[in-house]
């Protein structure tokens, strides 16, 4: 029994040692964090947790809109503290944009004036980016090879002869007409070369074909200016032709070429019944930097060209070139429209100082009929003859010219922008029939 109780006071001795120390314990650990404050060490369990994320960096402040307050920050939580600061930056605040100038009272915001930007000066192009790159004028000499070829075969037998006979004289019509010169334009050539044979006492056949080259220089000489309207008037070049001559291309080209002597001009899409037509010159009118106006699909022609002088009027463009739809000459109603485009095209402010026939020379005498179709219907002033590169027979130059009395002002010595050059008489001939 005494066993016992010592036992039960030896065990009640011990926990009370240990509650003391216990106590004890906690308030010395009480008393240093109290002595430490807020910057206490972690406990062994934080620093083993993962770390937190980072903080997202700081959102850029807006501008506020003009005559709008600026919106007022946000005041900070005191004692507020970012996970992850301790351990990584913060990233640098964006820096805002500079506020917009808010305009004066009572001035709309489209009357604000802009400082215009400068760029650097570069070299100029024709018309605003137009990307054409500047060649030398085509010779006639390196373009008609085929045609000149062919007549020096004819001729060559006449040459060779040396005396002038009947022979001579009847070799030199087949040439010519082979040439596409056209019979009757032939017989009045051979009748004043005989002429001309007689009164210069010509024996030679060399003295012959000198004197050929005199005659067709005489009756290719005309009128080959492109005439432009005064007194503050618009002029207006009319281009007609049957379909597939190259009216549209021409157009652009002849734009090409007015825009490097100085006079700028305004492309008209009077060929409303084919689409792709006003679609071609706008490109070229793009290309070139001209002005450009078009309709509706099918709409009237003459309305498109009424609009285009119109336009040119207002912004003082001195020209405009018109296209009209391909019509055969043998249609009497197209011809009959294409007589009422004239008329429209012709009334103030515009002026219509050039109906410009455009026709393909691979066709040949056909050309001459189209010509005097055409004459009858709108008056042509001139002719353009294309593709005069891809002929064997320059003669129908001769033919245009000697029968129907229209001066060739323009011809197309290729497929280029710059083919298209003003007619000369004496250096077409001289490459058709080479002095040498």
């Amino acid at each position: 029994m005494l066993i016992v109780l010592i036992v039960v006071i030896c065990v009640v001795a011990v926990l009370v040692v240990s509650g003391s120390t216990f106590i004890a314990l906690a308030r010395g650990r009480s008393r240093r964090s109290l002595e430490q404050g807020p910057e206490a060490k972690a406990s062994p369990a934080a620093l083993k947790a993962p770390p937190s994320r980072p903080a997202a960096p700081p959102r850029p402040v807006q501008p506020p809109r003009p005559g709008q307050p600026p919106r007022p920050e946000a005041p900070a939580q005191p004692g507020a503290r970012e996970a992850g600061a301790a351990t990584q930056p913060a990233p640098p605040e964006a820096e805002a944009p500079p506020e917009a100038e808010t305009p004066p009272a009572g001035v709309p915001p489209e009357h604000v004036e802009v400082a215009p930007q400068t760029e650097p000066e570069t070299e100029p192009q024709l018309g605003a980016d137009a990307g054409i790159e500047v060649l030398e004028r085509p010779r006639f000499r390196d373009r008609l090879g085929r045609a000149r070829s062919l007549l020096a075969d004819q001729l060559a037998g006449l040459r060779r002869r040396g005396k002038l006979d009947q022979q001579s004289w009847d070799e030199l019509e087949e040439a010519l007409v082979l040439a596409d010169v056209g019979v009757s334009t032939t017989e009045l050539l051979l009748k004043d070369l005989k002429e001309a044979a007689r009164r210069e006492n010509l024996s030679t056949s060399d003295q012959l074909v000198g004197a050929l080259r005199q005659e067709l220089v005489g009756r290719l000489e005309g009128d080959r200016q492109l005439h432009m309207a005064g007194d503050g008037k618009t002029t207006v070049w009319l281009f007609v032709g049957v379909n597939g001559v190259g009216k549209t291309t021409t157009i652009g080209k002849v734009a090409l070429l007015e825009d490097r002597e100085g006079t700028s001009s305004v492309l008209a899409a009077g060929d409303t019944f084919r689409a792709a037509a006003a679609d071609q010159l706008g490109v070229w009118a793009e290309r070139v930097g001209a002005g450009f106006v078009r309709g509706n699909e099918g709409g009237d022609p003459g309305a498109v060209v009424f609009d285009a002088v119109q336009h040119a009027s207002a912004r003082g463009i001195p020209l405009v070139l018109a296209d009209t739809a391909g019509r055969l000459h043998t249609k009497v109603n197209l011809m009959e429209e294409l007589k009422k485009v004239r008329r429209v095209a012709d009334r103030p402010p515009g002026s219509v100082t050039e109906v410009l026939l455009v026709i393909d020379a691979t066709t040949g005498q056909n050309g001459l009929i189209q010509a005097r179709q055409f004459t009858d219907a709108v008056g042509v002033t001139g002719i353009v003859l294309t593709k005069l590169d891809g002929t064997a027979k320059g003669g129908i130059v001769v033919a245009i010219a000697g029968e129907l009395g229209i001066p060739i002002k323009l011809v197309g010595l290729g497929e280029g922008p710059e083919d298209v050059v003003t007619f000369d008489a004496e250096e077409f001939v001289d490459a058709l029939l080479p002095a040498d």
